[in-house]
């Protein structure tokens, strides 16, 4: 049995800091005199005692680097566990959330999906509201962590092709990961910063351009109102689909720009491929909507740009009932949730990369069946893709395929109607936010819900927001043995 206390101690380390930032949402209930600054209190104390005390239990295995078991069981432990500690002041506080509810709130909220059981959120005490957006930001942060670090080494659905934009070895990826961690953060705080000044230009009050800035950049999609963007028609949703845009390309290369640099970002084909697609979508939903819904061009233009970009990048904010456009918008949102954005982003998703390298594949046998004899290879950003990466971006489509058909096949027998089961399991397991039909669309929420369907859909958040493979293998007898 290999060694847990390496991963022990991270998991700690990281519950600890949680523990921690529940002072923030504490200070802001105490300035707005809501008794319920005691509850993040009292979840602060909890967190921090338990997260430290298994750090420090822990911290004498530190001495070697870690081993890909042990990495796997850290990525996914560490998105288990912080939800289970980020649940406890909507359990204790003015929310007074079941337990299921609370879990599935801070898992959607960590793994930047969006789904929410919360109504009322107008009346609701700001600590709650705040602390709901900063669990979206800090989950913003690590994925793109987690996505340059982990994944590329632990080779996960062709992660493994941006290996170069890797540091060190895998023996150093803890001091790695703080490394790359530090240098992303500053870019990420950088914009989030920027984002609360044009929300404020714009017109939104001081807390709500923080809420919607930190859940803007994490591309999460929490609001601190029920009519999420429905009460910021107009400059604000340009505002919001320039962040959503930047937060969904790689981080790296924002790191490459400040260096210096901006040929990698010009000349990254998957920033190109996702902003074509992106603009070829948002023009034909405009056009529908001006020749369908007999809508004017400046509005359909501004609906089309901020609700396609809001999907596309798993965001999931809703300035409208997109649902009430006809059925053809309605089918083109539900696959379009399923593009994602790039890779090393906030996004979620598929990733625009996967279809690149599956078009390329595609093409190539296209070529040989005309050309028996001729060697055509995928390619991705100019470099040749190998069978490794492509294999793991093939079992990444079929895994996700049937991950999802399974998932709806589960919900639809705890009782829920076909499109709710189908776009319950696409939200949750791309991380989009909100789904179709009356219940979870986006005039709607997931309370209703009963609670089987709940753990079902908390679970296919945290294996979704983790590219599925990196969760399905530690359920493989091969895994602990080895």
């Amino acid at each position: 049995m290999f060694d847990l206390r390496p991963v022990g101690y991270v998991i700690g380390l990281l519950v600890a800091v949680l523990g921690g930032t529940m002072l923030i949402p504490m200070g802001v209930d105490l300035a707005y005199g809501s008794a319920d600054w005691a509850v993040f209190l009292e979840s602060a104390v909890i967190t921090i005692m338990v997260g430290g005390s298994m750090a420090i239990a822990s911290a004498n295995g530190l001495g070697q680097g870690l081993t890909i078991q042990q990495t796997f069981l850290l990525t996914t432990g560490v998105w288990v566990a912080l939800p289970l500690f980020a649940a406890l002041p909507f359990v204790l506080g003015d929310t007074d959330l079941r337990v299921v509810d609370a879990i599935f709130e801070a898992m959607s909220g960590l793994t930047t999906t969006g789904s929410t059981i919360l109504s009322g959120l107008d009346d609701l005490p700001k600590g709650v509201l705040l602390w709901r957006s900063m669990l979206q930001w800090f989950g913003g942060v690590g994925i793109i962590v987690v996505a340059m670090v982990f994944m590329p080494e632990l080779r996960v659905g062709g992660m493994q092709i941006f290996r170069t934009e890797a540091f060190e070895t895998m023996g150093k990826i803890l001091p790695r990961a703080a490394q790359i961690a530090s240098r992303i953060s500053a870019i990420y705080v950088t914009l989030t910063l920027l984002c609360i000044a044009m929300y404020l230009a714009v017109g939104l009050p001081g807390f709500h351009a923080v809420n919607h800035a930190l859940t803007t950049m994490s591309t999460g999609g929490f609001s601190t109102h029920d009519a999420s963007f429905g009460m910021y028609q107009g400059a604000p949703e340009y505002v919001a689909s320039v962040f959503m845009i930047l937060a969904s390309l790689p981080f790296v290369r924002f790191v490459q720009l400040t260096a210096g640099t901006a040929r990698p970002l010009l000349r990254d084909s998957q920033v190109h491929a996702f902003l074509l697609t992106m603009v070829s979508l948002v023009v034909i939903i405009a056009l529908y909507r001006i020749f369908a819904n007999d809508d004017h061009l400046v509005h359909s233009f501004r609906e089309a740009l901020f609700n396609v970009t809001s999907i596309m990048t798993g965001t999931g904010f809703a300035s409208v009932d997109y649902q009430l456009w006809g059925g053809f918008p309605v089918v083109l949102f539900f696959f379009l949730g399923l593009i994602g954005g790039c890779a090393g982003s906030t996004c979620c998703s598929v990733k625009i990369f996967r279809y690149q390298i599956l078009f390329e594949s595609i093409r190539s046998q296209i070529a040989r069946i005309h050309t028996p004899h001729s060697v055509r290879q995928p390619r991705f950003n100019g470099r040749p893709v190998g069978e490794d990466a492509l294999s793991s971006v093939m079992a990444f489509f079929v895994m996700f395929v049937v991950t999802l058909g399974v998932l709806s096949v589960m919900l639809g027998l705890t009782g829920l109607d076909f499109v709710t089961s189908v776009s319950g399991a696409a939200t949750a397991v791309a991380n989009i936010g909100p789904g179709l039909g009356d219940i979870i669309g986006p005039s709607g929420n997931f309370a209703a819900l009963n609670d089987t369907a709940k753990w079902i859909l908390s679970a296919a958040m945290l294996i979704g927001r983790l590219e599925l493979l990196a969760v399905f293998v530690l359920f493989t007898p091969g895994f602990w043995r080895g």
